[in-house]
């Protein structure tokens, strides 16, 4: 399925520039720098119905939640995106909260957009499929590993779909495959062009079976014990080849209090000309009050994007849904967990008990701040995608969540959705001074 729109003009001519860019040594934590920005475009998504793209019954609900990830297309002010696995809510039914999929149908997509005088263009529509062509759909894979799936209301189970991705993160590699991450495996997804899933690489002993697509028990075990709705987020593609997938939060080792209490999360080094991993690192958030000054649970911070700017260097966002910060950071300057103690749950205290890691010998990845969102008029709550666009231009889409909140009163008495109001936007940032230096 495609859907084109006709668009005339960019509304800028931005072309990535990382071979520009150079990191200087950082320090092992991060602190303030004199760098602003301001927000010079701004294009918003038009109300698409998701019938338009097969929904049977879509439940009055539009096109969104394309700002899981955003990444650079070929021709300037055009780019990439990727949906989640579609709308999604939790309703409480007496002590237990219950995902909902008010469009069990939808198929996760990577949709590529332009932004032009202040709108949101949809260019094209890639639906992942499974070798048979089928929709992989966005459905949970298993249980209790996953969250049983509900209808709209809550009231009944939908079937489980070992096929089905929560997509998240997006790139696009030199052959025209494109590389997604998904956070029920958590899993690292290699794409055609067209949209057909060629192999999901997977946490060892994951034992996932019934899939029309090949699956690789490549990735450390323990990451299978993710939170749920917590696997990778983010993903960057460094200038060798290498993919880069950052852990949206800490792993619940040993413990879902020890994970929930963690200010430590992960990054993957993998090679896809290998198909292995090839580095491991520890990634320290700051503490929650200093990314959103009105949170103090600490279960609140996530990695949504990590983008790379160098052979060993990325730009991490932290945030919660209220705000958000972008830093740079060197993997060099980490030490490489891969294959080691903190990869086995046997390990005591856990990679996520540790309060200063460097104490028991584990670096964490140098970082330095580089963006502030709560000091850039304009920026919209919760951003997932983040695009380097040259030395001085940074691209930010929001996840709009479809327009879906939580709770039964998101639907009116018809089951048609109340909508949030909140859009997808997406912005560019011109930087006062290089991001990376």
């Amino acid at each position: 399925m495609a859907f084109r729109t006709s668009v005339a003009r960019t509304v800028a001519a931005f072309a990535p520039a990382f071979a520009l860019m150079a990191v200087a040594p950082t320090p092992a934590t991060a602190h303030d720098v004199d760098l602003s920005a301001e927000v010079v475009t701004t294009a918003t998504l038009p109300p698409v119905p998701l019938s338009a793209f097969g929904v049977a019954d879509d439940r009055g609900i539009k096109l969104g939640g394309i700002g899981s990830d955003i990444f650079p297309a070929d021709r300037p002010g055009e780019f990439w995106t990727v949906t989640d696995r579609g709308p999604n809510g939790q309703i409480k039914v007496g002590k237990e909260k219950r995902r909902t999929f008010p469009a069990p149908d939808f198929n996760p997509m990577i949709v590529k957009v332009r932004a032009d005088h202040g709108a949101l263009c949809v260019l094209e529509t890639i639906p992942l499929t499974i070798r048979s062509g089928k929709p992989v759909t966005g459905l949970p894979n298993q249980l209790p590993h996953d969250e049983q799936p509900y209808t709209y209301d809550a009231s009944t189970p939908l079937a489980l779909n070992p096929d089905g991705l929560d997509t998240e993160g997006v790139v696009r590699a030199h052959d025209g495959t494109f590389w997604l991450v998904d956070e029920y495996g958590p899993s690292l997804v290699h794409v055609s062009a067209t949209g057909q899933v060629l192999a999901r690489y997977v946490p060892q002993g994951l034992h996932l079976t019934g899939t029309d697509y090949p699956i690789i028990e490549a990735l450390p075990a323990i990451y299978a014990q993710r939170k749920v709705n917590r696997g990778f987020e983010g993903l960057g593609l460094l200038p060798g080849g290498d993919l880069v997938i950052a852990l949206q939060s800490p792993l619940l080792v040993p413990d879902k209090a020890a994970g929930e209490a963690s200010g430590n999360s992960r990054l993957l080094r993998f090679s896809p000309r290998t198909g292995q991993v090839v580095g491991e690192y520890a990634y320290r958030f700051d503490p929650v009050p200093v990314v959103d000054p009105g949170e103090d649970d600490p279960s609140e911070l996530k990695i949504s994007s990590i983008v790379g700017v160098g052979p060993h260097t990325v730009i991490v966002e932290e945030r919660t849904d209220r705000a958000g910060r972008l830093y740079v950071a060197d993997l060099r300057g980490a030490t490489d967990l891969h294959g080691g103690a903190y990869d086995s749950p046997a390990t005591s205290p856990s990679l996520e008990q540790l309060t200063d890691p460097a104490t028991a010998g584990v670096q964490v990845a140098p970082k330095r701040l580089l963006i502030d969102f709560n000091k850039v008029d304009g920026v919209p709550n919760k951003i997932e995608g983040v695009a380097v666009l040259n030395a001085r231009t940074i691209a930010l889409i929001n996840d709009n969540d479809f327009g879906m909140t939580d709770g039964a009163e998101a639907f009116d008495a018809d089951g048609r959705l109340i909508d949030s109001g909140i859009p997808t936007t997406l912005i560019t940032l011109r930087l006062s001074r290089p991001a990376v230096r």
